[in-house]
């Protein structure tokens, strides 16, 4: 997900050639806002589907909707056998379908489907494990089938490929950069979204876009105009609020909460039926843009999620769910994120949107660095720094694991950040 653009995108921190950072509950929301009751196992022309991997059974759809983001290929990819087993997370959003040539499905754009054998054992492991994976079209970067396919029906054939060689219950349309500025290709993308969901009844989609303060930007709305036009309405919408000036929780919500009426204008929905059409992607960590997010910010959107029954709640990305070594914060990484964190304590939220309560186990990871009394550091007793809060000078806040105090009045500056309004007394 490494990209860096003004607005949020699943952007991988990728190796080399390779791009991006960073998706309809209809009728009754459950207490998590998600549909209760298992995905339905599905068939594709009457037939029952084959697949190459072994086919597991579908999952309630809470867990489609709490699917965090993975890359088995990519970033240091982490044992994701390892990753249920310390969370309880049972499945993951694995990254990316793009085109390989001639309108033909391929892991990054340069392997195809036919011939990769490291999704199909990542895929069976997983399953093995009473776990199952959705499947990501698109991404930051690379040339996405939208753009090359020419209709929705070639396009939706290629989709449908990936659909029957691994079984899935569930897809994510991530529109980005660049099909996301070309009406042709979302055009093709949505009409291929719309396809796959006739053809594949009870198969869960999510469609992931860029969020800005507004909610999403330009071509988010004509995004969800093409939608409306094809009388296309997936089981989510979800925008990633990162990478567009965001800081914390707080903000997130707010541009959460611009969505909602975004939806609610486009559809005509009210404010419930669009809540529990919409969804959140976020990054953990430091994101492109040098924003960074904590725990307690996805603890403060989980908490915005869970109350106004949102339907989809993930982020990227698991790869990312650790701590750097041998220093916190060593600029932007695929694969730790440049907070204070023990492994895996992100993916544990989405655990706990699905509704489930995450296994209490030791950390894995060193703990965090203790400052000497030179630095002014020691536990951090301080509230959680609030962009929405004006501090005046000589109040201390916690931020990415430091604690913070301002030399004078100030509002929705981050500590650390170029305005310079915080004194750092050190890491906890």
């Amino acid at each position: 997900m490494d990209r860096a653009r003004p607005v949020a995108t699943h952007a991988t921190v990728p190796p080399a050639g390779s791009g991006r950072l960073r998706a309809s509950l209809i009728g009754a929301v459950a207490a998590l806002g998600l549909v209760a009751g298992t995905v339905a196992s599905f068939t594709v022309g009457g037939a029952a589907q084959a697949s190459a991997t072994a086919t597991g059974g579908a999952l309630s759809s809470n867990w489609y909707a709490s699917a965090p983001y993975l890359m088995p290929e990519d970033n240091s990819p982490p044992d994701a056998g390892a990753v249920m087993d310390a969370t309880g997370q049972k499945a993951f959003q694995l990254a990316f379908i793009l085109d390989g040539g001639g309108c033909s499905p391929a892991w990054g754009g340069a392997t195809s489907i036919d011939t990769d054998t490291t999704m199909p054992t990542v895929i069976s492991q997983i399953r093995a494990k009473g776990g199952d994976v959705s499947v990501s079209f698109g991404g930051y970067g690379g040339t996405k089938l939208g753009q090359v396919c020419g209709t929705p029906e070639a396009t939706a054939a290629a989709y449908q490929k990936v659909v029957t060689k691994y079984g899935l219950h569930a897809v994510d349309f991530d529109l980005e950069e660049p099909e996301y500025e070309s009406s042709a290709a979302i055009h093709n993308e949505i009409g291929a979204a719309r396809i796959l969901q006739a053809n594949n009844p009870g198969l869960y989609v999510s469609i992931t876009t860029a969020g800005t303060a507004a909610g999403t930007g330009w071509f988010g709305q004509q995004m969800l105009n093409e939608a409306k036009s094809q009388g296309f309405t997936p089981n989510t919408y979800s925008i990633m609020p990162f990478d567009g000036g965001f800081a914390g929780g707080a903000s997130q919500v707010a541009a959460l909460t611009q969505f909602n009426t975004i939806l609610q204008n486009t559809f005509g929905w009210d404010s419930a039926t669009a809540y529990a059409h919409e969804g959140v992607s976020m990054m953990n960590g430091r994101t492109d843009s040098a924003e960074y997010f904590t725990q307690a910010d996805f603890q403060t959107v989980l908490d915005f999620a869970t109350s106004h029954g949102l339907g989809r709640y993930t982020f990227w990305s698991v790869n990312r769910d650790r701590q750097c070594t041998p220093v916190v914060d060593p600029g932007l990484s695929g694969s730790c994120s440049g907070v204070t964190q023990n492994d895996w304590d992100f993916t544990k939220y989405t655990v706990k949107f699905a509704g489930a309560t995450p296994p209490t186990t030791p950390p894995t990871s060193a703990p965090p660095t203790t400052a000497s009394p030179s630095s002014g550091g020691g536990g951090c007793t301080a509230a959680a720094w609030n962009s929405g809060i004006a501090y005046t000078g000589g109040q201390t806040v916690t931020y990415n694991g430091h604690q913070w105090t301002a030399k004078w009045w100030t509002e929705n500056d981050v500590p650390g950040g170029p305005a310079g309004v915080w004194t750092d007394n050190g890491p906890c």
